[in-house]
């Protein structure tokens, strides 16, 4: 492993007494994958935003409390659906493997 930190961004700085996070790490074979696509999906499916992962693999959304989908697309690589919970007060981390397509 390169010695990036595992899961999410720091959250210094995040009121999270106010805000919902969903924040993690996409790997893949167990190392970081930067400039990968993470899209924040709501419950219908509808595209809600998309951000682009750091050099370490990381990403965050500032999201409304609610069910979401992650939809995490990289290049020669399967896209891969996660399902995650937002809720006000609290950070969701999570980590995303890709695999080869």
């Amino acid at each position: 492993m390169c010695g990036a930190t595992r899961g999410g961004p720091s959250l210094e700085g995040v009121d999270l007494a106010k805000e919902s996070v969903i924040q993690g790490i996409v790997t893949r074979s167990g190392e970081p994958v930067g400039n990968a696509y993470v899209r924040l999906l709501d419950a219908t499916g509808e595209f809600t935003a998309e951000v682009p992962t750091s050099e370490t693999g990381q990403f965050r959304f500032f999201a409304a409390p609610g069910e979401w989908t992650l939809r995490t697309l990289a290049p020669r690589a399967r896209s891969v659906d996660r399902q995650v919970k937002a809720q006000r007060g609290s950070a969701v981390d999570i980590e995303v493997t890709i695999e080869a397509a």
